[in-house]
Protein backbone atom coordinates (compact mmCIF):
# COMPACT_ATOMS: atom_id res chain seq x y z
CA UNK A 1 0.00 0.00 0.00
CA UNK A 2 0.87 3.63 -0.23
CA UNK A 3 1.69 5.25 2.67
CA UNK A 4 1.23 8.60 4.15
CA UNK A 5 4.79 10.13 4.29
CA UNK A 6 6.29 13.20 6.19
CA UNK A 7 8.96 14.44 4.34
CA UNK A 8 11.50 17.53 5.51
CA UNK A 9 14.62 19.05 4.87
CA UNK A 10 17.10 18.33 2.35
CA UNK A 11 20.37 16.33 1.84
CA UNK A 12 21.19 12.87 2.40
CA UNK A 13 18.41 10.67 3.23
CA UNK A 14 17.36 9.25 6.33
CA UNK A 15 14.06 6.82 6.69
CA UNK A 16 12.61 7.20 10.22
CA UNK A 17 10.41 4.53 11.60
CA UNK A 18 7.71 5.13 14.66
CA UNK A 19 6.72 2.83 16.83
CA UNK A 20 3.95 0.84 18.44
CA UNK A 21 1.32 2.99 18.96
CA UNK A 22 3.05 5.65 16.72
CA UNK A 23 2.74 7.76 13.48
CA UNK A 24 4.79 10.42 11.59
CA UNK A 25 4.51 13.16 14.43
CA UNK A 26 5.32 11.34 17.13
CA UNK A 27 9.09 10.99 15.58
CA UNK A 28 9.21 15.02 15.39
CA UNK A 29 11.58 15.03 18.31
CA UNK A 30 14.06 13.30 15.70
CA UNK A 31 12.81 14.80 12.10
CA UNK A 32 12.34 18.26 13.49
CA UNK A 33 16.54 18.61 14.72
CA UNK A 34 18.20 16.21 11.89
CA UNK A 35 15.98 17.87 8.87
CA UNK A 36 18.09 20.89 9.41
CA UNK A 37 21.13 18.89 7.81
CA UNK A 38 19.54 16.18 6.23
CA UNK A 39 16.50 15.08 4.16
CA UNK A 40 14.11 12.89 6.80
CA UNK A 41 11.75 10.63 5.17
CA UNK A 42 8.85 9.91 8.15
CA UNK A 43 6.05 7.28 7.17
CA UNK A 44 2.96 6.05 9.23
CA UNK A 45 3.64 2.54 8.55
CA UNK A 46 0.19 0.11 7.52
CA UNK A 47 -2.29 0.29 9.77
CA UNK A 48 -1.02 3.06 11.62
CA UNK A 49 -1.77 7.14 11.89
CA UNK A 50 -2.93 8.07 8.20
CA UNK A 51 -1.97 4.91 6.26
CA UNK A 52 -5.46 3.26 7.20
CA UNK A 53 -6.11 -0.31 6.54
CA UNK A 54 -8.50 -3.00 8.09
CA UNK A 55 -7.54 -6.22 6.79
CA UNK A 56 -4.89 -8.82 8.67
CA UNK A 57 -1.39 -8.33 7.41
CA UNK A 58 1.86 -9.38 8.52
CA UNK A 59 5.24 -7.63 9.59
CA UNK A 60 6.87 -8.88 6.31
CA UNK A 61 4.11 -6.38 4.55
CA UNK A 62 5.75 -3.46 6.20
CA UNK A 63 9.20 -4.15 4.16
CA UNK A 64 7.37 -4.48 1.47
CA UNK A 65 5.60 -1.04 1.79
CA UNK A 66 8.88 0.78 2.76
CA UNK A 67 10.67 -0.58 -0.07
CA UNK A 68 8.27 0.86 -2.15
CA UNK A 69 8.04 3.99 -0.97
CA UNK A 70 11.69 4.28 -1.31
CA UNK A 71 11.51 3.44 -5.01
CA UNK A 72 8.35 5.89 -5.23
CA UNK A 73 11.04 8.48 -4.32
CA UNK A 74 14.30 7.16 -5.63
CA UNK A 75 15.92 7.17 -2.60
CA UNK A 76 18.73 4.01 -3.82
CA UNK A 77 20.58 4.25 -0.28
CA UNK A 78 19.80 6.27 3.10
CA UNK A 79 20.38 6.21 6.56
CA UNK A 80 17.19 4.18 9.04
CA UNK A 81 16.45 4.94 12.09
CA UNK A 82 14.05 2.94 14.16
CA UNK A 83 12.42 3.94 17.53
CA UNK A 84 10.84 0.34 19.34
CA UNK A 85 9.23 -1.16 16.92
CA UNK A 86 10.63 0.76 14.23
CA UNK A 87 13.57 -0.48 15.02
CA UNK A 88 12.94 -4.14 14.96
CA UNK A 89 12.03 -3.14 11.30
CA UNK A 90 15.03 -0.97 10.72
CA UNK A 91 16.99 -3.88 11.31
CA UNK A 92 15.05 -6.43 8.98
CA UNK A 93 15.57 -3.92 6.43
CA UNK A 94 18.73 -3.87 6.72
CA UNK A 95 19.11 -7.65 6.50
CA UNK A 96 16.68 -8.04 3.49
CA UNK A 97 18.32 -5.42 1.44
CA UNK A 98 21.61 -4.33 2.58
CA UNK A 99 22.72 -2.18 -0.25
CA UNK A 100 20.00 0.23 0.30
CA UNK A 101 21.31 1.22 3.85
CA UNK A 102 24.46 2.99 4.67
CA UNK A 103 23.87 3.10 8.14
CA UNK A 104 21.86 2.71 11.35
CA UNK A 105 20.11 3.96 14.78
CA UNK A 106 18.65 1.92 16.92
CA UNK A 107 16.53 3.56 20.26
CA UNK A 108 14.50 1.34 22.73
CA UNK A 109 14.45 -1.83 20.36
CA UNK A 110 15.78 -5.20 20.04
CA UNK A 111 16.47 -8.15 17.42
CA UNK A 112 14.86 -10.53 20.82
CA UNK A 113 12.97 -7.87 22.50
CA UNK A 114 11.99 -8.68 25.98
CA UNK A 115 9.88 -7.32 28.60
CA UNK A 116 9.63 -6.48 32.25
CA UNK A 117 6.51 -4.91 32.03
CA UNK A 118 3.55 -6.01 35.32
CA UNK A 119 0.52 -7.00 34.59
CA UNK A 120 -1.89 -4.37 34.22
CA UNK A 121 -4.54 -3.96 36.90
CA UNK A 122 -8.06 -1.90 36.80
CA UNK A 123 -6.24 0.81 39.03
CA UNK A 124 -3.75 0.95 36.24
CA UNK A 125 -6.01 1.19 33.31
CA UNK A 126 -8.35 3.59 35.72
CA UNK A 127 -5.79 6.23 36.39
CA UNK A 128 -3.94 5.81 33.05
CA UNK A 129 -7.34 7.34 31.12
CA UNK A 130 -7.93 9.66 33.59
CA UNK A 131 -4.40 11.17 33.35
CA UNK A 132 -4.68 10.86 29.51
CA UNK A 133 -7.55 12.93 29.03
CA UNK A 134 -6.71 15.68 31.58
CA UNK A 135 -3.25 15.69 30.07
CA UNK A 136 -4.43 16.12 26.52
CA UNK A 137 -6.77 18.82 27.56
CA UNK A 138 -4.32 20.46 29.80
CA UNK A 139 -0.63 18.94 28.88
CA UNK A 140 1.90 19.05 31.54
CA UNK A 141 -0.48 20.07 34.75
CA UNK A 142 1.69 19.54 37.47
CA UNK A 143 -1.74 18.26 39.42
CA UNK A 144 -2.29 15.69 37.03
CA UNK A 145 1.02 14.58 37.14
CA UNK A 146 1.45 14.07 40.64
CA UNK A 147 -2.18 12.79 41.36
CA UNK A 148 -2.53 10.37 38.22
CA UNK A 149 0.40 10.26 35.81
CA UNK A 150 2.72 8.85 38.31
CA UNK A 151 0.23 5.81 39.24
CA UNK A 152 -1.39 5.24 35.97
CA UNK A 153 0.95 3.08 33.25
CA UNK A 154 3.06 5.98 32.11
CA UNK A 155 5.30 5.62 34.95
CA UNK A 156 6.35 2.40 33.03
CA UNK A 157 6.50 4.54 29.90
CA UNK A 158 8.99 7.66 31.42
CA UNK A 159 10.64 7.43 34.77
CA UNK A 160 11.48 11.47 35.24
CA UNK A 161 7.80 12.71 35.37
CA UNK A 162 8.79 16.45 33.95
CA UNK A 163 6.10 18.22 32.16
CA UNK A 164 8.18 18.34 28.48
CA UNK A 165 7.60 14.56 28.67
CA UNK A 166 4.06 15.06 29.47
CA UNK A 167 3.41 17.64 26.65
CA UNK A 168 4.94 15.04 23.95
CA UNK A 169 2.53 12.56 25.37
CA UNK A 170 -0.18 15.09 24.73
CA UNK A 171 0.79 16.39 21.66
CA UNK A 172 1.90 13.10 19.64
CA UNK A 173 1.33 10.22 21.77
CA UNK A 174 -2.38 10.58 22.52
CA UNK A 175 -3.39 10.97 18.78
CA UNK A 176 -1.13 8.28 17.80
CA UNK A 177 -2.64 6.06 20.18
CA UNK A 178 -5.94 6.71 18.84
CA UNK A 179 -5.07 6.55 15.15
CA UNK A 180 -3.57 3.01 15.71
CA UNK A 181 -5.99 0.07 14.31
CA UNK A 182 -6.72 -3.22 15.92
CA UNK A 183 -5.28 -5.13 12.62
CA UNK A 184 -1.94 -3.29 13.81
CA UNK A 185 -2.35 -4.73 17.27
CA UNK A 186 -3.00 -8.09 15.84
CA UNK A 187 0.14 -7.89 13.36
CA UNK A 188 2.54 -7.23 16.17
CA UNK A 189 1.02 -9.44 19.09
CA UNK A 190 1.22 -11.65 16.46
CA UNK A 191 4.78 -11.47 15.53
CA UNK A 192 5.72 -11.36 19.21
CA UNK A 193 3.55 -14.72 20.50
CA UNK A 194 5.98 -16.32 17.72
CA UNK A 195 9.43 -15.99 19.51
CA UNK A 196 10.27 -13.52 17.47
CA UNK A 197 14.53 -13.99 17.59
CA UNK A 198 16.66 -12.70 14.91
CA UNK A 199 20.06 -12.40 17.05
CA UNK A 200 22.00 -14.86 15.30
CA UNK A 201 21.20 -13.47 11.97
CA UNK A 202 22.44 -10.01 13.29
CA UNK A 203 26.45 -11.21 12.38
CA UNK A 204 24.93 -9.99 8.54
CA UNK A 205 24.82 -6.66 9.25
CA UNK A 206 28.52 -4.86 8.70
CA UNK A 207 27.46 -1.14 8.60
CA UNK A 208 27.85 1.40 11.02
CA UNK A 209 25.41 1.07 13.86
CA UNK A 210 24.33 3.27 17.04
CA UNK A 211 22.12 1.57 20.09
CA UNK A 212 20.50 3.86 22.41
CA UNK A 213 18.64 2.33 25.33
CA UNK A 214 17.01 3.38 28.93
CA UNK A 215 18.02 1.53 32.20
CA UNK A 216 13.91 1.96 33.31
CA UNK A 217 12.49 0.65 30.51
CA UNK A 218 9.94 -1.60 30.89
CA UNK A 219 8.86 -2.72 27.44
CA UNK A 220 11.97 -3.67 26.48
CA UNK A 221 14.22 -4.01 28.76
CA UNK A 222 18.10 -2.56 28.41
CA UNK A 223 19.65 -5.79 28.52
CA UNK A 224 17.95 -6.63 25.53
CA UNK A 225 19.16 -3.69 23.67
CA UNK A 226 22.79 -4.13 24.56
CA UNK A 227 22.58 -8.32 23.99
CA UNK A 228 21.44 -6.65 20.27
CA UNK A 229 24.16 -4.65 20.08
CA UNK A 230 26.70 -7.15 21.11
CA UNK A 231 25.30 -9.26 17.92
CA UNK A 232 25.91 -6.43 15.83
CA UNK A 233 29.67 -6.43 13.86
CA UNK A 234 30.16 -2.27 14.65
CA UNK A 235 27.66 -0.87 16.78
CA UNK A 236 28.23 1.89 19.49
CA UNK A 237 26.15 1.09 22.65
CA UNK A 238 24.80 3.87 25.25
CA UNK A 239 22.08 3.41 28.22
CA UNK A 240 20.77 6.02 30.06
CA UNK A 241 20.20 5.59 33.54
CA UNK A 242 17.44 7.14 35.16
CA UNK A 243 15.08 6.94 31.99
CA UNK A 244 12.32 4.21 30.54
CA UNK A 245 10.98 3.59 27.12
CA UNK A 246 10.27 7.11 25.94
CA UNK A 247 13.68 8.64 26.99
CA UNK A 248 13.73 10.72 23.74
CA UNK A 249 10.90 12.34 25.25
CA UNK A 250 12.36 12.74 28.70
CA UNK A 251 16.35 13.58 27.51
CA UNK A 252 15.75 14.84 23.75
CA UNK A 253 18.70 17.52 24.10
CA UNK A 254 21.27 14.47 25.03
CA UNK A 255 19.79 12.01 23.02
CA UNK A 256 20.19 14.59 20.01
CA UNK A 257 23.74 15.30 20.97
CA UNK A 258 24.78 12.10 21.01
CA UNK A 259 23.09 11.11 17.85
CA UNK A 260 24.65 14.28 16.07
CA UNK A 261 28.47 13.42 17.67
CA UNK A 262 27.92 9.76 16.66
CA UNK A 263 26.90 10.47 13.13
CA UNK A 264 30.28 13.30 12.81
CA UNK A 265 32.11 10.38 13.88
CA UNK A 266 30.71 8.45 11.09
CA UNK A 267 30.66 10.83 8.32
CA UNK A 268 34.03 10.97 8.61
CA UNK A 269 35.24 7.33 8.30
CA UNK A 270 33.06 7.58 5.26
Amino acid sequence: MELNTEIKGQGYPILCLHGHPGCTTSMSVFTNYLSQQYQTITPDLRGYGKSRYRDNFTMQDHLTDIMALLDKYQIEQCLLLGWSLGGIIAMELALAYPERFSRMILIATAAHPLSSHPKETWQDLLFTGICGILNYLKPAWQWNIDTFGKRSLFRYLINNHKPESYRYLAKEGVPAYLQTSQTANKALITSIRQGYNRLEDLSQIDIPCLMLSGECDRHIIPSASRKTAQHLQNCEYKNYPQVAHLFPWEIPDQVLADIQQWLDRSNQLN
